[in-house]
């Protein structure tokens, strides 16, 4: 983002409620034991956390043209923050990884995409294409990725290790997957993620134009037809956030412009700002609220106790399964947990802000 004067405040909290449901889903305080809707759908389908990705994504493409804006004028300015950040996101991802990994490492193994990865990829192509095409030949871009992943989809059935992606990726990365013959990462399923974060792109075009009467109802309702176009098309092309189909990249578009169109129109055209400061303080330290929180669960998670587990298991029983359990079931009380943990992260990341500690890259 530019300066504070020039920033929209609702593509802050967007994207703050966006990394707050992002560390929810993450971070149960049980695997075994967590609601049908804070897990992806098996397959075909969605559920409210197959949207967090995509608007995450979406975010990102709104913030492209705010954060480029002031590098415009020097020279290479744009081209060198882009690699610098993308080649630091990539190797954030890969950290994270080796984080996540069960111990001992394996190097024939470690996996090589991921989250940040994706994200990487992206950001280098959206800051590429909107820096070099015009808005007709971007939205140009973003047909053509859509009907050619499509097509290449086509080609193959639509199953996890048999699809078009999954043989690219066993050429490329080998055993470097999350599973051993796919990953939902892969690079060929990042060009419709390309097309999520153009979409996002042009919202911010949008609401970044000066002048334009109700561009927040424009904005939903252009979301909502999205949806209804992508509700459609999953008939014949099922929306499924791990190949990242076409309809799955439309539809969740459409809902994360229906979201940031509420928020702009919440935050920054009423003015009703009391309720925001957490989600703002979170969208401020996006990756530092991701990278961190993901980090710790995963140290909690194997941080042995002895004769009682992982430290993480031993705060679940005693915080919140303990009281939880008996009364409201064990899938209550593993959400219970997820809670208090953006809860924690909340608290530090408001007194971040308050503090002005603003980690980017």
């Amino acid at each position: 983002m530019t300066e504070a004067s020039e920033r929209l405040q609702a593509l802050d909290v967007f994207r703050g409620v966006t990394i707050a449901a992002m560390i929810l889903v993450s971070t149960p305080g049980n695997w075994e034991s967590v609601f049908p809707w804070l897990e992806h759908a098996p397959w075909n389908g969605w559920t409210p956390t197959d949207l967090v990705f995509p608007f995450l994504l979406f975010a990102m493409g709104a913030a492209v043209p705010f954060a480029l804006a002031r590098r415009r004028g020097v020279p290479r300015g744009v081209r060198h923050h882009v690699i610098r950040r993308a080649v630091t996101l990539f190797a954030l991802g890969l950290l994270l990884n080796a984080i996540e990994s069960p111990p001992p490492l394996h190097l024939a193994t470690f996996r090589i995409p991921g989250v940040l990865q994706r994200i990487a990829l992206v950001y280098l192509a959206v800051s590429w294409i909107t820096e070099r095409l015009s808005t007709r030949a971007q939205i140009g871009v973003t047909v053509a990725a859509l009907l050619g992943y499509w097509i290449s989809l086509a080609s193959a059935p639509l199953s996890a290790e048999a699809n078009f992606g999954a043989v690219i990726d066993r050429h490329v990365f080998g055993s470097h997957l999350l599973y051993r013959l796919w990953d939902p990462e892969g690079l060929l399923s990042t060009v419709p993620a390309i097309a999520t974060a153009l979409f996002g792109v042009f919202a911010g075009d949008w609401l970044k134009e000066p002048g334009v009467p109700h561009r927040a109802w424009w904005l939903w309702a252009a979301g909502f037809a999205a949806t209804l176009v992508a509700l459609a098309w999953h008939r014949v092309l099922p929306i499924n956030k791990s190949l990242w189909t076409s309809s799955y990249a439309l539809f969740t578009a459409g809902a994360a412009a229906q979201l940031l169109a509420f928020c702009y129109w919440i935050v920054d055209v009423n003015k009703w700002r009391s309720w925001s400061l957490p989600f703002f303080a979170f969208g401020r330290n996006p990756l530092a609220a991701y990278f961190l929180s993901v980090g710790l669960d995963s140290v909690l998670a194997r941080w042995r106790v002895a004769g009682a587990g992982s430290l993480k298991a031993v705060v679940y029983r005693a915080a919140f399964a303990s009281w939880l359990r008996p009364c409201c079931g064990e899938q209550t009380a593993s959400f219970g947990y997820a809670i208090g943990y953006v809860v924690l992260w909340a608290i530090v990341l408001v007194e971040m802000h308050r503090r002005r500690i603003f980690i980017g890259i």
